[in-house]
């Protein structure tokens, strides 16, 4: 066995990230940012939301879809005209279910059947009164949007292939089912993603907010353009940022890069998102296995790919005990590693903090590099709106993400909140939906 001490200094060393890289990354994000702005090559789509961000008194009674997977929500969520917002009722439903005998996700399945499905489930939520609703919808697919309410889908994911939706203009398709369905008093207004939702709801509340993101299973970031060029006005900008490519990638990114669905994609999601850090950590102690640095035999469950969970890394991270009992039970369950010894359980909690060091700190770098953009002297307060498992739970990760600005902006980052905005998706998307209601 050879100094894995000496083995665990190199992997340290090829995921660090120093200040100085944190403050490079930030301005090729901030030039990737203009150029994908003005149409020129970029990794960043920069893909326009047509809205900006709310007065905080918006105020009424709105209905909100969220649609990012089989498991869809319809929520009924009242808006106080304060900045608070109350959901009265709320629906999650399949869109495939054995037991019920359906699945309208499969191509034999058609967009109308879809769409009707949805509109029935709004059905049940809305009072059957007089009044009139606007709805919001959460559509978080590959779009072209042409306007706040007009999104065509460029291609199903998430193992969704339903017929007739493709190329479709979505608020029309959900529009024409509410018809059929007779609830004509239900008006679809906006269509968003999860990212702008969840920069909206923050936003509600706090005035200060310009910049959201998912840091969950998934990676993305959207910002307040102040002075759009399509509009000349303020608008939010979906920059779709877990695309962005201008990162050093080591030799395990590589691996798990050239034995992804799409190579050479999503660079920055492969470094940072849930979805792929125990996947990193995996391929990290496979090589040490396999170099003979731990112990253990390479053609056990190790060599699995996505054997380990994000999950399993936050228990890896959480564990104080003085015999790291959690972490043993871990590479046990997953990679069938027992016996190991105290100092190679703790390399493992070492990999695993570093895998999430790197991930919170290449995030926190794009953000900087907005902050370049829209307000390079920090002149005023602001606050980045967040959402997603590994925000929220993962021990440390907040912290991480604090560290790395501070190391960008010195004490002038206290001048940036970071704040986790639960329930995004749907609150969002009503609180779009009262945004545009409220200037016709």
């Amino acid at each position: 066995m050879t100094d894995l001490s000496r083995v665990l200094a190199g992997i340290e060393e090829q995921l660090s990230v120093p200040a100085s890289l944190l403050k490079e990354i930030a301005d090729q994000f901030q030039a990737a940012m203009t150029a994908g702005l003005a149409g020129k090559p970029s990794s960043l789509k920069m893909l326009p939301s047509y809205i900006g961000v709310p007065t905080g008194r918006e105020q009424g009674t709105v209905v909100a879809v969220d649609f990012g997977g089989t498991n869809v929500r319809v929520l009924l969520i009242i808006l106080t005209g304060d900045g608070q917002v109350h959901i009265s009722n709320r629906r999650s439903f399949l869109l495939k279910d054995k037991r019920k005998n359906y699945d309208f996700t499969t191509a034999s399945a058609s967009g109308m059947q879809l769409f009707d499905f949805i509109a029935g489930k709004i059905a049940e939520i809305v009072p059957t009164t007089d009044k009139t609703y606007p709805l919001g919808h959460t559509f978080s697919f590959p779009c072209h949007q042409y306007d706040i309410n007009e999104a065509e889908l460029i291609s199903w994911t998430k193992e969704i292939k339903t017929a007739g939706v493709e190329g479709q203009n979505v608020g029309q398709l959900l529009q024409a089912a509410l018809e059929r369905k007779e609830i004509a008093y239900v008006y679809p207004q906006a269509i968003i993603n999860d990212t702008t939702g969840t920069l909206l709801t923050a936003a509600y509340r706090d005035n200060a907010t310009d910049i959201g993101a998912i840091c969950g299973t998934g990676h993305n970031s959207c910002y307040l353009e102040p002075v759009h060029p399509l509009t000349n006005k303020p608008m939010i900008v979906n920059m779709e940022s877990g695309n962005f490519s201008q990162i050093m990638q080591t030799k395990y990114d590589l691996c798990l890069d050239q034995d992804s669905e799409k190579p050479g994609a999503q660079r920055l999601e492969k470094q940072t998102s849930g979805q792929y850090l125990g996947e990193i950590v995996r391929i990290i102690v496979s090589s040490l296995v396999a170099d003979g640095h731990m112990a253990g035999e390479p053609a056990n469950t190790l060599h699995l790919p996505y054997s380990v969970r994000t999950e399993d890394l936050s228990t890896i991270l959480a564990d104080h005990t003085a015999g790291l009992e959690a972490v043993a039970e871990v590479a046990a369950a997953c990679w069938n590693l027992g016996n190991l010894t105290l100092g190679e359980l703790a390399a493992l909690k070492t990999i695993a903090r570093l895998v999430a060091v790197r991930s919170a700190r290449l995030v926190a770098a794009t953000w900087a590099g907005v902050l370049y953009r829209i307000d390079p002297e920090l002149n005023r307060t602001h606050t980045i709106a967040v959402d997603g498992s590994l925000y929220e739970k993962m021990p440390g990760y907040a912290e991480y993400l604090a560290q790395a600005m501070n190391d960008v902006w010195g004490i002038g980052a206290k001048k940036v909140t970071i704040r986790l905005s639960k329930d995004g998706s749907g609150i969002g998307a009503a609180i779009a939906a009262a945004t545009v209601y409220s200037w016709q």
